[in-house]
C-alpha cells in the first residue's frame, strides 16, 4: 500500500510540474523567444563571422512569424504620423536590446520617410517588415569587375569620372517594394545587399537584428553614401542584366532625423 501511495504522489507531482511548464511556455512572448534565439545564434560569432546556415534559418523562422502586435505596435501610434510637411518625416527608433554580440531594435517610419543608403560593416543583418509597404534598394561591392569594364563605362552620365577620389563600383542586389506580411530579408558582410536604403511608401515598422551591432571604437561605423547609377556599362556575359552604380561616401544627411523612444512592448527577461 505504501508503494502504491508513493507512486501516486510521484505521478501527481510530475503532472503538476508539467502543468507549470506548460503555463510558462504559454507565457513566453515572441520577443523573449527572439532574444533567446539571438543569444544562441550569435554566441560564437563576431565581426565578419556569419552564423551557420542552420542558425540563419532558425532566426529567420522566428522573425518571419512576428507581427506588430508582438512588440506592442499598431499603425495608429504617433510614431507613424508625419507632423510637418516642409521637412522630411522624423523616424523613431525603439531600442529593445544591445550587447557586444547583437542588437535588437525597431525603426518606425511615417509615410515618405527615408533611411538613406548606408552600410553594415562586418555585420549579418535581419530586417523584418512588421507592417506597411516599403521600397528597398541595396547594393553589394563589385570591385572585381572594375578591370573588365569597357572605356565607355569610365564616366557617369552626370560627368563624375570613375577614377575620381572616393568612387567605388557596386552592383544592385535589390530594387523592389515589399508589403507586409513578407519574409525577413538578410544581408551579410559581403553579400546580400550590405548597403541599403529604405523608403516608406506607407507608415511602416521594421524590426532589425544586427550581429554584431555598430561600434565606432571597433571600426563598425555607419557610413552613408551617394549613388550614381550607370545607364550604360559593358560587363561579362554572366553579369548582364544586373544594374550598377558608383557609390561615394558622404556625411550623415543633415535632414535625417532619428529620435529614440521608450519601447513599451513585452519585456525581455535577461
Amino acid at each position: 500500500m505504501r508503494i502504491e501511495k508513493n507512486v501516486s504522489e510521484r505521478k501527481g507531482k510530475q503532472y503538476s510540474d508539467w502543468k507549470k511548464n506548460r503555463r510558462r511556455q504559454r507565457r513566453v512572448s515572441p520577443v523573449q523567444i527572439l532574444y533567446e534565439t539571438c543569444k544562441q545564434v550569435f554566441a560564437n560569432c563576431g565581426p565578419g563571422v556569419v552564423p551557420s546556415a542552420e542558425n540563419i534559418e532558425r532566426l529567420k523562422a522566428v522573425l518571419d512569424s512576428m507581427v506588430e502586435a508582438d512588440v506592442g505596435l499598431s499603425p495608429n501610434l504617433p510614431y507613424f504620423k508625419s507632423t510637418t510637411y516642409d521637412t522630411p518625416p522624423t523616424i523613431t527608433y525603439l531600442h529593445l536590446h544591445e550587447c557586444d554580440k547583437f542588437s535588437i531594435g525597431i525603426f518606425c517610419l511615417p509615410p515618405s520617410a527615408v533611411i538613406p543608403l548606408h552600410d553594415h560593416p562586418g555585420m549579418t543583418v535581419f530586417s523584418k517588415l512588421l507592417f506597411g509597404e516599403m521600397h528597398i534598394k541595396s547594393y553589394d561591392w563589385a570591385d572585381n569587375l572594375l578591370a573588365e569594364l569597357t572605356p565607355n563605362a569610365n564616366s557617369l552620365d552626370n560627368g563624375v569620372e570613375a577614377d575620381s577620389t572616393g568612387l567605388r563600383l557596386a552592383k544592385v542586389k535589390v530594387n523592389s517594394a515589399f508589403r507586409a506580411p513578407c519574409k525577413t530579408s538578410i544581408l551579410y558582410p559581403s553579400d546580400g545587399g550590405n548597403m541599403h536604403c529604405f523608403t516608406a511608401r506607407t507608415a511602416c515598422a521594421v524590426l532589425d537584428v544586427l550581429g554584431p551591432p555598430y561600434c565606432d571604437p571597433e571600426g563598425r561605423h555607419c557610413q552613408y553614401y551617394y549613388d550614381f547609377p550607370l545607364a550604360n556599362i559593358s560587363v561579362p556575359e554572366e553579369q548582364r542584366g544586373c544594374d550598377y552604380a558608383w557609390l561615394k561616401e558622404r556625411e550623415k544627411p543633415e535632414d535625417l532625423t532619428v529620435v529614440g523612444a521608450l519601447y513599451k512592448g513585452p519585456k525581455i527577461v535577461k
